[in-house]
């Protein structure tokens, strides 16, 4: 939500189905394939929002794979009890009357599922509040809700995010053909290639780019902002956050080789 991320963005960049995003968000588990897909999602979908994976995986094993795993109500059998019936004549006979024990009876699932939400929310609001946090005095802000909905488009985080996993973001527009290396958070986005004004091409979200431009023939789109590449006779290069957008020296400039 705080980065604006649009779900169709995540579909494209996750390879995941934006009915199944939209189930992780909302915790319809019934909605998807089944444990071993969710917690892959869970850990696809967190790493594309700067967030610990491997955690929401851990925290959807403790409250929901195992939930409903606990010991089945015990059924005793069925008891026959002997009752007399008086007939005509004073001669008696027996008939037995099948009485059946009750059954005892676990807690329901949508109990158990109400409980590991409650939990659920609790753990991640305590996460929220120590990675956001960091050991400050001052004043907490209160974690956004894990699904929100702004102006008609639907923007998804799986759980609050810290200060540190802000992402950046940044769509390159070309005026002419331009060679494009694009590095963020360690994955090639744009892995050298010749751009053109008839390229189609997409908002990038990374906490870290790292850019390599063949020349000046192209407009960045820095975090909402547009910013124009001064000419120059070398490749050109930048290094670029949430919070800065900084020249590369050309030994630091990356090669998508």
């Amino acid at each position: 939500m705080r980065a604006r991320i649009d779900v169709s963005e995540i579909e494209a960049q996750t390879k995941i189905r934006a009915k199944y995003l939209r189930a992780l968000e909302n915790e319809e588990w019934d909605l998807l394939p089944g444990p071993t897909f969710v917690k892959s999602f869970l850990r696809t979908y967190g790493q594309a929002l700067g967030l610990d994976g491997k955690a929401l995986v851990e925290e959807y094993k403790l409250h929901y794979e195992y939930a409903g795993e606990g010991a089945e109500p015990t059924q005793q059998p069925a008891v026959s009890v002997p009752r007399r019936t008086r007939v005509r004549g004073g001669a008696t006979k027996h008939r037995r009357a099948g009485t059946t024990a009750a059954q005892g009876q676990g807690p329901s699932r949508r109990y158990l599922a109400a409980v590991g939400a409650v939990g659920l929310v609790i753990v991640l609001l305590v996460y929220a509040l120590l990675s956001g946090g960091g050991g400050s005095s001052g004043p907490t802000a209160s974690a956004p809700p894990a699904s929100a909905r702004h102006h008609g488009r639907i923007a998804h985080v799986a759980g609050a995010p810290s200060a540190k996993a802000t992402l950046a973001s940044l769509k390159l527009e070309p005026s002419a053909e331009v060679y494009v290396c694009l590095i963020g958070d360690g994955r090639k986005r744009i892995p050298g290639l010749n751009l053109t004004p008839t390229s189609t091409l997409r908002t990038y979200h990374a906490r870290h780019f790292e850019l390599t431009l063949g020349n000046n023939a192209v407009m960045l789109v820095v975090n909402g902002k547009l910013h124009t590449v001064p000419a120059s006779a070398q490749a050109i290069g930048y290094t670029i956050t949430r919070s800065s957008m900084l020249p590369l020296a050309a030994s630091a400039q990356p090669t998508c080789k």
